[in-house]
């Protein structure tokens, strides 16, 4: 199988289906990328980012139920597929494997 690369916003943009679970919609997905990042993101690139996932298999959706709160429209609902899941469990195996490679000397000292 081959494998499907994720681009740093894709990776945060699924992470944060995954975070909001059964809420994950555009809006609330922007709103939780602003917070847990500190970066303003624009409802637009999340819309194109989900889109994205949505073609390669690793998010799929389904329309919600009206709300009231939104005038009678229905959310799209996003969530992780099978394949979104073991791409996010690669990319973390990955990442910890590497910073576990690190020599403790190889990286000045910061305070956090």
């Amino acid at each position: 199988m081959k494998r499907t690369y994720l681009g740093e916003f894709e990776e945060l943009v699924l992470l944060t289906v995954a975070v909001l679970h059964e809420g994950a919609y555009g809006v609330a997905i922007t709103d939780e990328l602003d917070r847990q990042t500190g970066r303003s993101v624009s409802i637009s690139a999340v819309h194109a980012a989900l889109h994205r996932l949505e073609e390669k298999g690793m998010l799929k959706s389904q329309m919600g139920e009206a709300t009231a709160e939104r005038g009678g429209r229905r959310k799209r609902l996003f969530s992780v597929t099978a394949l979104g899941s073991r791409a996010l469990h690669d990319i973390r195996a990955m990442r910890d494997q590497l910073w576990d490679s690190i020599s403790p000397s190889a990286l000045p000292v910061i305070s956090l």
